[in-house]
């Protein structure tokens, strides 16, 4: 009882919950600041009202100044040097990134930014793309044989006199989200994850682990991103103009002659990169078109917040993006791709032939074979950026 006669167990609930509070866990743990940063950033402005209406249904913010970039040592691999990098784009974990160029060359080279797809893996990033010799991470490795067919494209780019920059984006890789404390909602799922686990009699590595649950924890992410007036695409996009901005600038690159190239969820990062940003010359986007119509809501649950953008159905259709900028694109469908239907990219295809009629934007090639980057649309890809860079 206090002095007054009242009872005292109110307030010591209230300090109780209080403290429950504190002791939340993050759902958003290793982005403390993003919210803040975010908040404070002024609209994104594009060079027209086209970019502008695209930037801001993505909820992009005025980028900031280039990055103070930091060079952590390098190596070669088969005539390749390779420079990691690291800088922050001003909230949440650094940026890792690889730089790639043929070894002897003087003088300044055409520059590719290469952006890795999702692939329901979290734990590496941009290294699906290099080959960084003995120091391969596995999940780099399998990605690389699963998609790739067992090419590393960044060595391969790079070998052919380019400079390539490859980095992890938005949480992947070193920008990785800490999960090591989840929420009560997202340690319920891994619950049943692990129970299923246990049941098929399947123990996975602490990597295959990782990159199940940062798939349970992208609602969690979109959701955040929707709060903030953001998109988890455009989070994801505006590492991306980061990347860009980097490799653009970067001494032995000309920043005149610049090109982009993904597969899968990566594709759609460079149309979307192109799309904004004129910068960009030449697009390769592989296993990542069709229309808006085929994907919704037939394929909702096929694929990630990357590829379902709210708002952007409303502004644009997928195919409509390569109206934007000034990029020429080369864009790779497969027959079989069981994550896009056919029709769907068909009809993507024929809309682009009708946008662009009367000039040399855009190149549509269908091969047979189910969702992957193989080593003959790989050759194909380097060839397109050769003639247009």
């Amino acid at each position: 009882m206090s002095r007054s006669g009242a009872p005292t167990w109110s307030a010591e609930l209230t300090t109780k919950s209080v403290q429950q509070r504190l002791d939340r866990p993050n759902p958003i743990a290793g982005y403390e600041d993003w919210p803040a940063v975010v908040r404070s950033a002024g609209p994104y402005i594009g060079v027209d009202s086209a970019t502008t209406a695209l930037g801001r249904v993505l909820g992009l913010r005025q980028p900031g100044p280039r990055p103070a970039v930091h060079d952590e040592g390098s190596r070669r691999v088969n005539g390749i040097q390779i420079r990691r990098l690291r800088w922050s784009v001003g909230y949440g974990p650094d940026t890792t990134a690889w730089l790639l160029s043929p070894t002897g060359v003087r003088g300044s080279l055409p520059g590719v930014l290469g952006l890795h797809c999702h692939g329901g893996v979290r734990s590496v990033g941009a290294e699906q793309l290099v080959d960084l010799g003995d120091d391969s991470h596995p999940r780099a490795v399998w990605l690389r044989a699963a998609y790739y067919s067992g090419r590393a494209p960044a060595n391969d780019l790079a070998r052919r006199g380019y400079a390539v920059l490859v980095h992890d984006t938005f949480s992947w890789g070193s920008r990785r989200f800490d999960l090591s404390h989840p929420t009560p909602r997202l340690a319920a799922l891994i619950a049943a994850q692990n129970a299923l686990w246990q049941q098929l009699g399947v123990c996975p590595s602490d990597d295959e682990r990782f990159d199940v649950v940062s798939a349970l924890h992208e609602d969690t992410v979109a959701k955040a991103a929707g709060a903030l007036g953001q998109t988890f695409a455009g989070a994801v996009l505006a590492d991306d103009l980061v990347a860009l901005e980097v490799l653009s600038s970067t001494a032995g690159v000309d920043p005149g002659h610049l090109g982009a190239f993904g597969f899968s969820g990566g594709g759609g990062r460079s149309l979307l990169l192109a799309a904004l940003d004129r910068r960009v010359a030449a697009c390769v986007v592989s296993c990542m078109m069709a229309t808006f119509a085929s994907l919704v809501p037939a394929e909702l649950d096929t694929h990630s917040w990357l590829l379902h953008v709210p708002g952007l159905w409303s502004l644009m259709d997928w195919p409509e993006l390569t109206a934007l900028g000034r990029a020429r694109f080369l864009v790779q469908y497969r027959t079989d791709d069981d994550l896009f239907p056919r029709a769907g990219m068909e009809q993507a295809h024929d809309h682009l032939k009708s946008l662009h009629e009367g000039n040399d934007r855009y190149r549509g090639s269908f091969s047979a074979g189910d969702h992957a980057f193989d080593a003959a649309m790989q050759e194909e890809a380097w060839a397109f950026l050769s003639e247009a860079l």
